[in-house]
C-alpha cells in the first residue's frame, strides 16, 4: 500500500531544503569572517617574506 502524503507539507519541506542548500553554498563561499580572512592573509604574507628572505641573490654568472 502506498504512503499518503500531504502535498502542502511536501512542498514546504522541498522549499526549506532548497533554501538550506542555498544557504550552505553561500556559507561555503562567503562564510569566512573578516578577522579569520585577515589572519590567513597575514600568515600567507609572512610565509612569502620568509621564503624570499631565504632566497639566494647570487645567480651563477655565465660571463
Amino acid at each position: 500500500m502506498t504512503k499518503i502524503i500531504n502535498l502542502r507539507q511536501a512542498r514546504k519541506q522541498r522549499d526549506r531544503d532548497a533554501k538550506r542548500a542555498a544557504g550552505d553554498a553561500n556559507a561555503a563561499k562567503y562564510g569566512e569572517g573578516k578577522p579569520l580572512r585577515e589572519a590567513r592573509e597575514a600568515e600567507a604574507d609572512r610565509a612569502a617574506r620568509a621564503l624570499d628572505a631565504h632566497r639566494r641573490d647570487d645567480a651563477p654568472d655565465d660571463d
